[in-house]
């Protein structure tokens, strides 16, 4: 039932004691913490997140409500705001007291909305009236005005991400002012406004803070506007629609995510993916922004996955008595107990955990809503749809390397035109990182210069699949089929080498290698031919060598060997040795001497050789040939004691007897 699920909540939430009467939750989205604040933190405050390998637990004073609490960046500063005028602060730093000081927003009759910590030490306070921009000092308890600006505030929305803040103002609370915050500045951005539905009356707030996200999609800051159907127009369903919030320039409305259905949404964003969840379905949609090419000034985006639900999830039995075989109690998804976070966080305040003895308890969970790639890949039929939407995705290696395997399992030759668009694909992404690799080595290899400095080593993300990766995993396996025709799979190595040259990528000899014992063993001896004659495959050392090991199969194959070291210039030394393992003696002889290379040759190596052939003729013939050389650069034909040719020396006179060099030999 559950098999297509391509969603799921993490396997180890966050649990927190759930809210209540005497406890209050807070969710800080900078440091990804929740926290259990009871009784006003006088009966104990316990702060969990996901990367927290043990909870903080401490206490304070009960001063009245906590309307907002946060620690600043890696647990410093304790922020906590109890009333819309001011915001206390504890120090966590180890050394300093844990005494509490206060500071009161500077802009009079003015509301503290919230606050946002932007680094360890400085903080945005935003009101009603503006915001106001701190530096903490610790050792002395004291906050530092660094900038403020005065505007009407509605609401706010803070991507700790890219530290971005983002206002809502005006009647309509649609013309939204950006701020970014770096190193201790704050900087205006352009102000953009939000398209709202055409109403007869727009005299109140019409755009409100639960319709609005902001999220970091493959590198870029987007605003997504949850648009809901309106009666007055004719249009299917809701939408989301993205404006594209630039550091630089102002924000445009660059998608339009069809949801082509109403009711209530929420947002996240996984592993790039805009995740739209529909509660009354129980079903969430994907999108991938990414998979459509720029056509217009809007794109507009159908979901890329069918609608599914998120993969059933059961909360364990807890408690001294409880065993691995006993029912767990399945967790209501897309309840109205669950609110999201960005980016890729869902947060349930109250789940009922039952324990063994029957006790049931409410606790509260934490989880990071997670892409499941494998169930994904028979909902996209169109393969080279499928690939780019997985090239995209973060643990994506494997996934693909199954659908390589599964797309050549058919053995069909009109799968080729797809075969080869998905090798294209590949490789692109492998050259695009090949190329980024020489660059960045190049450039290190420059010295220190004002350029090298701005390079940055490449990421081998999991979307580079090499030749390696190819080889192992698919295309060795995919040869030993019996049940492919044998010409399909000639054809599919020959359109991968076909892809890798397209885009200039050097075949490592292994996939040659494959070509030619799958052609061998199918007795394709005048394809191989032609493909070594017409350079089809390029030469190389390993590949020659193969070649000599098949000549007991396919004789011609030691000449093609042959010929391919000689083309190949650098592999003398491997001919010279082939030639004498295959007693081939004067033949070796002579090919050194074509390359000029006899005047430095060892003697004893080819008196050896000749030896083992048992033909004493040929032995005479080497035997002279050297005298004759030593004869010419030395002026006497004797060997030198550093030859260690005296044994050849001692079976010469033994067989032919004291002879003088008359008459030179022809080799």
């Amino acid at each position: 039932m559950d098999i297509d699920c391509y969603l799921e909540l993490s396997e180890n939430p966050v649990q927190f004691e759930n809210a209540s009467s005497v406890n209050n939750v807070f969710f800080d989205e900078a440091n990804k913490q929740v926290f259990a604040v009871r009784s006003g933190g006088a009966t104990g405050v316990v702060v969990k997140g996901p990367e927290d390998k043990s909870p903080i637990a401490f206490r304070m004073d009960d001063k009245g409500e906590v309307k907002c609490i946060k620690f600043s960046l890696g647990n410093k500063i304790l922020a906590v705001q109890r009333t819309l005028k001011s915001v206390d602060f504890i120090n966590f730093i180890p050394d300093f007291p844990l005494l509490e000081y206060s500071h009161e927003c500077k802009t009079k009759n003015a509301n503290v909305l919230g606050f946002c910590w932007t680094n360890w030490n400085e903080i945005v306070f935003v009101t009603d009236q503006g915001i106001e921009f701190y530096q903490v000092l610790p050792d002395k308890r004291h906050l530092k005005l660094l900038k403020s600006q005065s505007i009407n505030v509605n609401w706010f929305i803070y991507c700790p991400e890219t530290a971005v803040l983002l206002l809502s103002t005006t009647v309509q609370g649609n013309v939204l002012q950006p701020f970014a915050f770096k190193n201790g500045t704050m900087s205006k951005m352009p102000k953009f406004e939000i398209e709202l539905p055409v109403v007869s009356k727009p005299t109140k707030l019409s755009l409100s803070e639960r319709d609005i996200a902001v999220a970091t999609i493959y590198g870029q800051l987007y605003v997504m506007y949850l648009k809901h159907h309106s009666r007055s127009t004719s249009n299917s369903g809701a939408e989301v629609v993205l404006y594209h919030l630039p550091r630089e320039g102002s924000c445009k409305k660059t998608n339009m995510l069809k949801l082509n259905t109403t009711g209530k949404f929420a947002i996240n964003v996984v592993d790039n993916l805009v995740v739209v969840h529909h509660q009354s379905s129980q079903t969430s949609f994907i999108f991938d922004i990414r998979l459509k090419e720029p056509d217009c000034a809007v794109n507009v985006h159908q979901p890329v996955l069918p609608a599914r639900s998120i993969h059933p999830y059961k909360i364990p039995l807890t408690g001294p008595t409880s065993s691995s075989n006993q029912a767990s109690v399945p967790c209501e998804l897309y309840s109205s107990s669950w609110s999201v976070f960005q980016p890729d966080i869902i947060i349930s305040a109250s789940e009922v955990s039952s324990h063994a003895d029957g006790f049931k308890e409410n606790i509260g969970y934490l989880w990071y809503i997670q892409l499941k790639l494998q169930p994904t890949v028979n909902l996209i039929q169109d393969k080279g749809k499928l690939i780019d939407f997985l090239l995209h995705r973060r643990d994506c290696k494997m996934v693909i390397l199954s659908v390589c395997s599964q797309m050549l399992e058919g053995g069909e030759k009109g799968n080729l035109p797809v075969v080869a668009t998905v090798f294209d694909k590949l490789n692109q992404v492998y050259k695009e990182y090949l190329e980024a690799e020489q660059a960045y080595t190049v450039a290190m290899e420059s010295g220190p210069s004002r350029f090298s400095n701005s390079y940055k080593r490449p990421v081998r993300t999991q979307a580079v699949i090499d030749q390696s990766d190819m080889y192992t995993h698919v295309l060795s396996a995919f040869t030993e089929k019996k049940d492919v025709p044998y010409k399909f799979i000639i054809a599919v190595l020959m359109e991968y080498i076909r892809s890798l040259n397209q885009f200039q990528i050097t075949v490592q000899h292994y996939l040659y290698e494959l070509v030619i014992k799958t052609l061998v063993q199918h007795s394709l001896f005048y394809t191989l031919h032609q493909f070594l004659q017409y350079h089809v495959l390029s030469d190389s050392k390993p590949l020659a060598c193969l070649l000599l090991s098949l000549e007991s199969t396919y004789p011609p194959a030691h000449q093609l060997s042959l010929d391919m070291l000689k083309r190949l210039s650098t592999a003398n030394d491997e001919i010279v040795e082939v030639l004498l393992s295959k007693q081939q003696v004067l033949g070796a002889l002579r090919f050194v001497r074509s390359v000029g290379g006899h005047d430095s040759i060892s003697a004893r190596k080819f008196l050896d050789a000749a030896r083992q052939t048992n033909d004493p003729m040929l032995f005479y013939t080497i035997f002279r040939f050297f005298e004759q050389r030593n004869l010419r650069l030395r002026g006497s034909p004797s060997f030198n004691p550093g030859e260690h040719c005296e044994e050849h020396v001692a079976y010469f006179k033994e067989v032919f007897g004291e002879q003088t060099l008359m008459k030179p030999v022809t080799v």
